[in-house]
């Protein structure tokens, strides 16, 4: 008899990860010291030729050695042939059109993956039923990935743990299992709806706390935004049926400080900018042209919040300042002087 465990055995042996860019190199790397098989999808023919030859990703993770074990290809369906398990790693504003070029190469039972991080403008949906809606899959057959993640310092095998959130705790546990490394270590949860709105909310919450960097603030306004600001968004997960627990773990308290503190955070980066009094466009172009995911998810959280009757007081000043012309002294102010309540 075996002493590999039954969900070893018959578990995630090999994965396709859709996404090239920092945090699906290093996913990928991560799966790939884990000892399974994976594919990274990448979408320029250059990207995939240097993971392929060189084993490494010059331009999103500049300095890293990655496996050599590890495929690229331009090709989805061959990323996705036999696979047990697909992960996208793409920005949250564009699963949904990616997913739809994807659906036809999906292996019928794959467990599928999501690492983006936001609600889709528009129609509200968290990454998860987005991916159950355009795949055509039970919510079971989905998971996501949450955590205080930063690519590079993951990359470089810096200790870390992170949290796969899935209602089939099977399927979870099978993707743990072929996910943990010495350096990568992975806890399970049932509750999707609390690991999402907790890696949404703190890309808003990390542009805040970018915003008061710039102004010239502190140590104690960057912890009262983290603590407001995890106060908000945990009011609007339980409101959506969310585990109030989860927001004191790893999706939520340990993601938000990270991404709150680190400068390797693109939110919190994009936000210092705003708060020296760049424009959106100027923050923008000093970051490659990239706009961080916090900027857009604020207005689909702020509609999210409103549609339930949700205070989010932080994410709505966010949303004036990116989207209304809102100074940043003038959300500082606005906040600072709301009407006094009890904590």
């Amino acid at each position: 008899m075996s002493d590999v465990p039954e969900l070893e055995r018959s578990g995630v042996r090999r994965l396709a990860v859709l996404g090239a860019g920092s945090w699906g190199t290093t996913f990928a790397k991560v799966v790939a010291d884990a000892g399974r098989q994976v594919t990274l999808w990448a979408r320029r023919p250059e990207v995939a030729e240097d993971i392929n030859e060189r084993h490494t990703n010059h331009e999103y993770l500049p300095g890293i050695r990655l496996p050599g074990a590890m495929r690229a290809t331009t090709d989805p369906a061959e990323a996705m042939d036999g696979a047990d398990a697909v992960v996208f790693a793409v920005p949250s504003q564009t699963l949904r059109v990616n997913l739809t070029g994807w659906r036809d190469f999906l292996p019928a039972d794959a467990t599928l993956v999501s690492l983006a991080k936001g609600v889709e403008l528009g129609s509200l949906c968290r990454m998860s039923e987005v991916v159950t809606e355009v795949a055509g899959v039970p919510a079971s057959q989905v998971a996501v990935l949450s955590g205080p993640n930063l690519a590079k310092e993951i990359a470089e095998e810096q200790p870390t743990a992170t949290v796969i959130a899935c209602t089939d705790h099977d399927r979870a546990v099978a993707l743990q299992l072929a996910c943990t490394t010495g350096y990568f270590r992975v806890y399970t949860n049932t509750d999707l709806v609390g690991a999402e709105l907790g890696g949404a909310g703190k890309n808003v919450i990390a542009l805040a706390c970018g915003i008061a960097a710039g102004m010239g603030f502190g140590d104690n306004t960057r912890a009262s935004l983290i603590t407001r600001g995890l106060a908000e968004t945990a009011r609007l997960g339980v409101r959506l049926g969310a585990d109030p627990l989860t927001f004191a773990g790893l999706a939520g308290l340990g993601d938000l400080v990270a991404t709150c503190s680190s400068p390797l955070s693109r939110n919190r980066s994009f936000g210092e900018r705003l708060g020296r009094g760049e424009s959106l466009a100027e923050a923008e172009a000093a970051n490659h042209g990239q706009i961080a995911e916090g900027v857009k998810s604020c207005q689909s959280i702020c509609e999210l919040a409103a549609r339930h009757e949700v205070d989010v007081p932080i994410a709505d000043g966010v949303r004036r300042v990116c989207h209304e012309g809102e100074s940043a002294a003038a959300m500082a102010k606005g906040l600072i002087t709301r009407t006094l309540k009890p904590e």
